[in-house]
């Protein structure tokens, strides 16, 4: 199925949360898995990575079974079938509070890619990679990988947040690079967001992006090439995409008589009957035109996508040309409708390294050979669609990473 290695080898990173499939899996697993499928055999590529988040669903205790079918269908399909070694590392242990993160990363080697190893982040070398692995429970003692949970003071609202990290390295004949799993923390409030620009949350999501990125740059490893791709959860800027929709509406304030609290906001129109033109509460952004957001894949939107700007040293990404990736309906019959609890955004992305976007952006990486976009369209995948990044990672690439065999030595 995939191309020859001398070619370059086709890389396909994927970001998926997949909350919704175990709350529904009869109806949306298999199409989701049927959209992932009809991606890899369009890309064809050597390297497959599928970082997840929200494994299990919001109920995990009760689904976590739903997972275990879900990989094994994974593992055993007819389209994965040339790949016959693959490392799954799934946080199940929802039991322990200090360390669930509920993240899942899943890497798919082809039969053909013959120069692979995996960095051992205890022994500091990197090792061939044999056969078929599955790791779950407790990922903790697992040498292959690094995985941390975000501070608890860090977003102290939520009593267990499940957000946070998965690292691991791999070494492509001359080239090494990191692949960083992330979930970031969401808004809780649309009220709250709406109060101030940039919002509180942003101030959190960017505590959180810059501990991954200092810790995965740290003195302890030596610095490879990265590239972050999960579910950021980044916003729009939900104060000024107020402003903008709703320019010549007057606001009304609905407030909690007990507490005097901000319950709702209602946006009218002058005239026109002054018909409702947005209403927002905590749980509901509910906008009269959902077409705005899928109007040219919703790009007059990404001005106010801003939340990347204060890492535009340290995080690149390729230009984005699909609709705001949540939150979709996870009605099975409804593939490109918005659900109406939050303001569409980009939450999930593929971001790099500078060195990374260079492996990326060779120029002998042919244009048709580059693509960022999302997965399924046109179909229900749930409340995320996932995103993908395709390339070839070009022989003779590696020059950031001279010192591969010293490691492995």
């Amino acid at each position: 199925m995939a191309g020859k290695v001398t070619a370059g080898s086709g890389i396909l990173l994927v970001t998926a949360n997949v909350g919704s499939l175990f709350e529904d899996p009869d109806n949306l697993q298999k199409t989701w898995l049927r959209e992932f499928y009809q991606t890899v055999q369009s890309h064809r590529p050597h390297f497959i990575a599928v970082h997840c988040q929200e494994v299990g669903g919001k109920n995990y205790e009760a689904s976590m079974s739903h997972v275990d079918c879900f990989v094994k269908e994974l593992l055993s399909s007819d389209a994965m079938k040339e790949y016959n070694r693959v490392r799954v590392y799934l946080d199940e242990n929802y039991k322990s509070q200090e360390h669930f993160t509920a993240l899942g990363s899943c890497y798919f080697l082809h039969e053909s890619l013959k120069n692979i190893q995996q960095f051992d982040f205890k022994a500091k070398k990197f090792k061939k990679v044999v056969g078929k692995e599955i790791y779950s429970d407790t990922l903790e003692s697992t040498p292959m990988l690094e995985k941390e949970k975000f501070p608890q003071d860090y977003f102290p609202e939520c009593k267990w947040s499940r957000k946070g990290f998965i690292r691991t390295r791999w070494a492509l004949a001359d080239c090494a690079f990191d692949l960083v799993n992330i979930h970031l923390f969401h808004d809780a409030s649309n009220i709250l967001a709406w109060e101030k620009s940039p919002s509180v949350y942003s101030g959190t999501r960017q505590k959180a992006l810059g501990f991954v990125l200092d810790r995965i740059t740290d003195q302890r490893f030596e610095k490879v090439p990265y590239f972050v791709f999960g579910d950021f959860n980044f916003r729009l800027d939900t104060r000024q995409v107020v402003e903008s929709l709703c320019s010549t509406a007057t606001m009304q304030t609905v407030r909690l008589g007990d507490t005097n609290e901000v319950d709702k906001l209602i946006f009218r129109e002058s005239e026109n009957d002054r018909k409702v033109v947005l209403q927002l509460e905590k749980k509901l952004f509910n906008y009269i035109n959902q077409d705005v957001f899928r109007e040219n894949n919703g790009t007059l939107f990404l001005q106010f996508d801003s939340e990347l700007s204060c890492f535009k040293e340290r995080l690149h990404e390729l230009e984005i040309s699909f609709p705001p990736s949540y939150p979709y309906s996870e009605d099975s019959s409804q593939g490109k409708q918005y659900m109406n609890t939050r303001c569409p955004a980009w939450c999930d992305r593929v971001l790099m390294s500078a060195t990374a976007k260079d492996l990326v952006l060779k120029p002998e990486n042919e244009e048709k050979n580059l693509v960022y976009d999302n997965i399924g369209p046109n179909v229900c995948m749930g409340d995320h669609k996932p995103v993908y990044l395709s390339f070839r990672l070009t022989t003779g690439a590696g020059k950031w990473c001279q010192r591969v065999e010293k490691i492995s030595a």
